[in-house]
């Protein structure tokens, strides 16, 4: 998954008046955000298993498991990729997320 947005690797403070700015409540951005989050992990880890699936073996013996850096080097970068929720975040700050409300009810 090739993301445009940069989110944030530390923990930082975000405006909550900015967050619920667009549907007027900050329940329904982290509804929204969440969901996100949810699609973002399933690229991610659709995207993971699709790479890692080119250096499985049906009968790898000891030595194939050991040697396999290349399989190893690709989980590192995952695990250092930023987290889908900071992601999600950072697209809904940046007004990259597309959502519509379905049920209106008042």
């Amino acid at each position: 998954m090739s993301t445009k947005v940069q989110p944030e690797i530390n923990t930082i403070t975000y405006d909550r008046e900015r967050i619920e700015d667009k549907v007027g409540s900050i329940y329904d951005a982290i509804v929204i955000m969440g969901k996100r989050a949810e699609q973002i992990n399933a690229e991610i880890r659709s995207e993971l298993h699709e790479k890692l699936e080119e250096f499985s073996v049906q009968n790898a013996t000891l030595e194939e498991v050991f040697e396999n850096r290349e399989q190893i080097e690709i989980s590192r970068h995952y695990e250092k990729m930023a987290k889908p929720t900071s992601i999600a975040i950072a697209e809904w700050m940046n007004d990259e997320i597309y959502f519509r409300r379905t049920d209106e009810r008042n």
